[in-house]
């Protein structure tokens, strides 16, 4: 896997993501992996995340799906986008307890200007605890760059293993 180098750090006057300002104070300080076929992080829930006594909020996994599915179309499409639907099914609780859970996200579709991405959070065993199917409007390279987006996400050279991520996030 090759990190992906998040264009707004640094770059974006007002970037202040919930999802991957690595900044910003309460937020859920996401990054990203390209694996080849998928778009992959590796998260660690905190306790302010909870909602029912060791179990990650449902609104927290949502946002940590549509969040990693965006970065899709960051990544492998190289333009923004904004949620237009997400389709959600929760299987299996997640609990705050777990050393860490992996997301990952891939490309179903592409037809003009809507993406539909696939989105997964697995526990550390590898079971999909929820699952999305996210459609995004997806902008023309005009509209992208008046809205930021002038950077585009890039590969970091270090290869990095699945097990040196996990050990990045659990600091094992």
């Amino acid at each position: 896997m090759k990190r992906i180098i998040n264009p707004w750090i640094g770059n974006t006057q007002g970037y202040n993501c919930f999802g991957c300002n690595p900044d910003n104070p309460i937020g859920v300080h996401m990054h990203f992996y390209w694996d080849g076929e998928q778009v992959v992080s590796i998260w660690k829930a905190n306790p302010n995340f909870v909602s029912w006594l060791d179990t990650l909020h449902g609104g927290i996994q949502a946002t940590l799906l549509d969040e990693i599915c965006g970065w899709v179309v960051f990544y492998q499409l190289q333009t923004s986008c904004v949620t237009a639907k997400m389709e959600l099914r929760y299987r299996k609780p997640v609990s705050t307890l777990w050393p860490y859970i992996r997301l990952n996200a891939r490309l179903i579709e592409k037809e003009r200007n809507i993406a539909k991405i696939h989105g997964e959070i697995l526990n550390p065993d590898g079971v999909c605890c929820a699952e999305c199917t996210c459609t995004y409007f997806v902008f023309s390279g005009e509209k992208s760059r008046e809205m930021g987006f002038d950077k585009p996400a890039t590969l970091g050279e270090e290869e990095i293993s699945l097990e040196e991520a996990i050990a990045h996030v659990t600091g094992e």
